[in-house]
């Protein structure tokens, strides 16, 4: 089963089919463009997207956001990470954290699933950790290089896309998601899931 992903980032691709594989479904990019609502919510901020990309592409559409919440920092930047780390970069988030002890912080992914114009069902995953004192590891993207989850004493950068995947927010809800589609399987007609999007 082959179903859309609203994205251009082939790491977060890979990632997902990573999990999804298990479950017999496949994601592939989908050239349609994000939505991106100002929220403080990661789950609304995903399924508004969701829902536009349903419009836009007509067919079921998967769509994903994630935030790096610091505690030292209010839960900055969160729903904002892509925006900080395109402006101010790991360099400028770690400065934020200059003279800090308490550096836990915790990912959290939302992954939305437009089935139907009013069918838009969420799946989020949450990991706990700290900021590292300074950017370690040469794979992941984003903010792996910075970011050391619980029960770990490497970044996700240093740990590689396996182990990550094992650990990591966005596994855990792309998990949930394959976990739901296994069982509502009857929601997705082979009819809807052709891959005719140009996408790439």
């Amino acid at each position: 089963m082959r179903i859309a992903f609203a994205t251009r980032n082939e790491h977060k691709v890979a990632e997902a089919n990573r999990v999804l594989k298990e479950f017999g479904i496949e994601l592939y990019p989908a050239n349609v463009e994000k939505l991106e609502i100002q929220s403080d919510d990661l789950e609304e901020i995903a399924r508004v997207a969701a829902e536009h990309a349903f419009k836009k592409f007509g067919k079921p559409i998967i769509v994903e956001d994630s935030g790096l919440f610091i505690d030292a920092l209010n839960g900055f930047p969160g729903p904002y990470s892509s925006y900080v780390y395109r402006t101010i970069g790991l360099r400028g988030v770690l400065k934020l954290l200059d003279g800090c002890r308490k550096r836990d912080a915790y990912f959290k992914a939302a992954v939305a699933i437009a089935l139907k114009n009013d069918l838009v069902m969420v799946f989020t995953g949450v990991v706990r950790g700290s900021i590292s004192l300074e950017p370690r590891g040469a794979y992941g993207f984003g903010y792996d290089p910075i970011f050391i989850p619980e029960g770990f004493n490497r970044t996700f950068a240093e740990l590689g896309e396996e182990a990550k995947c094992s650990v990591s927010h966005r596994a855990r809800a792309f998990r949930k998601l394959g976990e739901w589609l296994a069982s509502n399987k009857q929601l997705l007609s082979p009819n809807n899931l052709n891959d005719d999007s140009g996408g790439e």
